[in-house]
Formats: C-alpha cells, structure tokens, sequence
C-alpha cells in the first residue's frame, strides 16, 4: 500500500429531508450501487419524507471523505448539502 497515489470514487447516496420544529433535518444517509438506482430509491421514497434527494459524490478511499455532490434528483423540500 505504500506509495498508493490517494484514490477516489464516486459513490450514489440517497438523503431524506424531515421536518423537525420547523427545521429541514436530513434523515439517515442510503447509498445506492449507480445513479439510476439512487433515482429510484429518492423517488419511492418521496412519500414519506418532506423531501428527498439523490447525489452523486466522490469518496476519498482511505479516508472516507465525501466531495463534489452533484444533486441527481431531488424530490419536495431539501436543505443545501454542506461537504467539504
């Protein structure tokens, strides 16, 4: 592993938006194996949730961190995603 160039890849997540006193709270984080799957499940889960979006977002690999959302769909109410 030594002298392994930093590696990313680009991962599908799915994040509900719920109403908590007023407030857009995110709800627990899905991933999804591609963009169309991540479509799906925002869109089916649509109905449950204030709001729903799906993102694309590039993971570093040894550290986990998430960069570069791009918003894939969105459905209702949903809060700007802030990652570094």
């Amino acid at each position: 592993m030594k002298g392994k160039a930093m590696s990313s890849a680009e991962k599908f997540i799915v994040l509900p938006y719920k109403k908590n006193r007023g407030n857009l709270v995110p709800g627990e984080m899905r991933q999804a194996s591609n963009g169309p799957s991540a479509e799906k499940i925002a869109a089916s889960m649509a109905a449950r949730f204030v709001g729903v979006a799906a993102y694309a977002v590039m993971v570093d690999d040894e550290t986990g961190d998430m960069t570069s959302p791009r918003l894939l769909a969105r459905h209702g109410e949903i809060a700007d995603l802030n990652i570094a």
